[in-house]
């Protein structure tokens, strides 16, 4: 077991199973079928994601670096946890993007009775530890214990 410290970007705990990304989450791509065409288990959509692609999200420690792609990144995580259809945490190695930052604030703020913790600057260390299946538990704090 494994504890890291980073910054609190969404409040809340959780406790579920990784999911690892050693690439960036190009938010789009990967949630576009669950938005679109109600995937309830939010599939990764994602051809060019390999750690991703064809895998559940929902429900998950989403474990990865840091987001890429459209300028819709922010709202499709909104809508996403709008739908329920987030994964049960976000969890960057490096420090968030401004817009999934915008997302996921705004789901913590404006949606009652959901919740997706989000927590950043983990560092290098923690995505190279981690690994899918792993559970991942997180504290109000941002203390992320990894087991």
């Amino acid at each position: 077991m494994r504890e890291f410290q980073g910054r609190v970007i969404a409040p809340g705990c959780a406790t579920a199973p990784a999911l690892v990304s050693h690439g960036g989450l190009n938010t789009l791509a990967s949630f576009q079928k669950a938005l679109q065409f109600g995937d309830k288990q939010a599939t990764c959509g994602d051809q060019n994601n390999p750690d991703l692609y064809g895998k559940q999200m929902a429900g998950k420690a989403l474990c990865l670096p840091q987001t890429i792609g459209s300028t819709t990144g922010g709202l499709v995580l909104y809508c996403a946890c709008s739908m329920n259809r987030q994964p049960a945490c976000l969890l960057f190695s490096n420090p968030i993007d401004s817009l999934a930052a915008a997302g996921s604030v705004l789901a913590a703020v404006w949606l009652d009775n959901v919740q997706m913790p989000v927590v950043d600057c983990l560092g290098d260390e923690f995505l190279s530890y981690v690994r899918d299946g792993m559970t991942i538990t997180i504290a109000e704090n941002g203390l992320v214990r990894v087991e």
